[in-house]
């Protein structure tokens, strides 16, 4: 079931900025990964899925609900975490969680207490006065307790030390299992590959390729035949590096990791 559905997705900003012809499927209990650095039209895109912009071409929809005309309904149920957290500095972390939590009607049947011990989280202390990790967890808090059935995060381990990042890839496996929807917009790639089943790469707001996580590595497979002074030094290094032996020469082939990929893709026009 098609949970997260962006098609042909348009907004021209003019000199070559702004995201042209995207289109974006995530199933059901996918988490999907989307790469790109500062300003290929992440935010954009995602911005878009929140209703906070009006396409100006194409369409996208959560749930079946129009993103622009439906947003008041589709952000209800929805979890969230923007690029660039706002808060309420005056308030507390508590009283924040507390205004969420109104706002949402929640009663106390919610995930706050759960998300603020994992993530070794004191919301008592003035927001404007905490670090920018302090504010990220509060984020993710705020975002994870009403037990969201879809999730769209945006960079959402900024500023957590890797502990935490750690926990937070823990946290993305315990929801997929659970049969979560998540998109995932980020630049660490270690934890896109340890939570994401598909990866869209955008580059000046273009989607370059959409494929699986294992796909991407395989098409992107290095091969490479070394020759040996003797058939039994061929042999042991064909064992030692799972390669084919053929009398004195070796066949090995090596997969690329996502980081390497995704500078492939950012190298220059002779990477397209």
């Amino acid at each position: 079931m098609r949970v997260i559905n962006v098609q042909n997705l348009t907004r021209d900003y003019g000199s070559g900025k702004g995201i042209f012809d995207v289109s974006i499927q995530v199933e059901k209990g996918e988490v999907f990964g989307f790469l790109g650095p500062n300003g290929a039209g992440k935010t954009t895109t995602i911005r878009h899925l929140m209703g906070f912009i009006k396409p100006k071409a194409g369409n996208c929809q959560i749930d079946g609900l129009d993103c622009w005309k439906d947003r008041g309904e589709i952000q209800k149920g929805l979890g969230y975490i923007p690029g660039e957290i706002s808060f309420f500095d005056d308030m507390t972390g508590k009283e924040f969680l507390k205004f969420v939590a109104d706002y949402r009607n929640l009663g106390k049947e919610n995930r706050m207490q759960e998300m603020l011990e994992r993530f070794e989280s004191n919301p008592k202390g003035k927001i404007k006065k905490m670090s920018k990790g302090m504010k990220q967890k509060l984020g993710i808090v705020s975002a994870f307790m009403h037990n969201p059935d879809i999730l769209i995060l945006d960079e959402p381990t900024s500023g957590l030390d890797p502990l935490m990042q750690n926990r937070f890839v823990e946290l993305i496996a315990e929801e997929k299992k659970k049969g979560k929807t998540i998109l995932l917009s980020s630049h660490m790639f270690e934890e896109v590959e340890r939570t994401c089943d598909r990866i869209g790469i955008i580059r000046n707001g273009k989607l370059v390729t959409v494929d699986a996580v294992e796909t991407l590595r395989e098409r992107h497979m290095h091969t490479y035949t070394v020759h040996l002074d003797s058939p039994q030094l061929a042999e042991d290094f064909a064992r030692d590096f799972q390669g084919v032996c053929d009398g004195n020469r070796v066949t090995v082939a090596a997969k690329q990791s996502l980081e390497t990929i995704f500078m492939n893709y950012y190298g220059g026009e002779e990477n397209d």
